[in-house]
């Protein structure tokens, strides 16, 4: 697995939403991380498909921006932020599995045809009594 630096993360104290009575107002105690995958230290096919990753916390520019802000703490948001920014680059890092197509079986195109032939009875009989 690719592992996040810590070090290529860009912190920055923010004042965090919701309820809180003063503290909310007081102290900036949110969290904006910012980790640019085209500078990072994670390998090539990773970085490509951390991008290609359809996610609005990812900039046009290539930039990740986490809010973190479950805590009181600081430091406790920053873990956060760091941890959930490994999970995005985990789920980046496993190789999709290449679908190789196949051909149905003689016994499911059979099953297919028997059960489209007993709705046509079905329907058929569905229609006006004639005289």
């Amino acid at each position: 697995m690719a592992a996040v630096n810590p070090d290529e993360v860009e912190f920055s104290a923010i004042r965090a939403q919701g309820p809180g009575g003063q503290n909310v107002n007081k102290v900036s105690c949110a969290v904006h991380a910012r980790f640019d995958v085209a500078a990072s230290s994670l390998p090539a096919p990773v970085k490509e498909r951390l991008l290609a990753l359809r996610d609005a916390r990812i900039t046009a520019e290539g930039v990740i921006v986490l809010k973190a802000q479950g805590s009181r703490s600081l430091e406790q948001n920053k873990v956060d932020a760091l941890r959930r920014l490994q999970e995005l680059v985990d789920r980046a890092a496993t190789v999709p599995v290449v679908r190789r197509p196949t051909r149905p079986t003689r016994g499911s195109q059979l099953r297919r045809l028997d059960s489209k032939a007993k709705s046509s009875r079905t329907k058929a009989l569905r229609g006006k009594v004639g005289e």
